[in-house]
C-alpha cells in the first residue's frame, strides 16, 4: 500500500496494490499494523455501509461530537464518489480548510478521514456503495452536522447542485461558524 498526505494534517489518501489478471484483481485493503505505523494508531471498532441509488446524492458533512468523535476509513465497494474531509478542530489554524479525493470501487482507494473532521460524499455514478471503518460506535446524541453548501467552507462539488439529492437532516445543518 502507498499513501498521501495532504496540505491539511490529518488526512491521507491510501492506495492498496492491486493484482491483476484475466480474472480480475486481488489486493490488501487493509492492514491493522501498517496502518497503525504509516496512517494512524487508532481501533476499528465497527464497519458502516450504505448505498446511493442516485447520481447526485450527497451524504455529509456529518461527525461525532466529544466524548465519542469518529475516525473513518471510507472507500467505494460499487461506483464512485467525490469524498472530502473538512478540518472543524478548534483552535486548528486549518479549520474550516477541507481536501478531497475522488474514490472508486475500480482504483480501490480509500480515505483516512480522523476525529476533528466533518466528512460527507456525492456519489459519481447511480447505485454507489461506500463502506467505512469507524474508531467509535455510532452515538445519536452526538450525532453533528455542517452544512454541505457553507459558502464559508466553499466545496466546489461536481454535480448540478440544483440537482442534488439530500436528506431532510442534510438540508438543514448549521453552518461552519456555529462551530467557533
Amino acid at each position: 500500500m502507498q499513501f498521501e498526505r495532504f496540505a491539511v494534517a490529518g488526512p491521507a489518501l491510501i492506495q492498496p496494490k492491486l493484482i491483476g489478471d484475466s480474472r480480475g484483481y486481488f489486493m490488501e485493503a487493509f492492514k491493522d499494523a501498517w496502518f497503525r505505523e504509516h496512517i494512524e494508531d487508532v481501533t476499528f471498532v465497527q464497519d458502516n455501509q450504505s448505498l446511493s441509488a442516485q447520481v447526485g446524492t450527497i451524504r455529509g458533512l456529518h461527525y461525532q461530537k466529544s466524548p465519542v468523535p469518529q475516525g473513518k476509513l471510507v472507500r467505494c465497494l460499487k461506483g464512485s464518489i467525490y469524498d472530502v474531509a473538512v478540518d472543524i478542530r478548534p483552535g486548528s489554524a486549518t479549520f474550516g480548510q477541507w481536501v478531497s479525493a475522488t474514490l472508486s470501487a475500480e482504483k480501490g482507494d480509500q480515505l483516512w478521514v480522523p476525529e476533528g473532521f466533518a466528512h460527507g460524499f456525492c456519489t459519481l455514478e447511480p447505485d454507489t456503495v461506500v463502506f467505512y471503518k469507524v474508531t467509535n460506535l455510532y452515538s445519536q446524541p452526538h450525532d453533528a452536522g455542517v452544512a454541505f453548501d457553507d459558502p464559508d467552507i466553499g466545496i466546489t462539488w461536481p454535480i448540478d447542485m440544483s440537482k442534488a439529492v439530500l436528506s431532510e437532516k442534510d438540508k438543514v445543518q448549521p453552518k461552519l461558524a456555529s462551530l467557533r
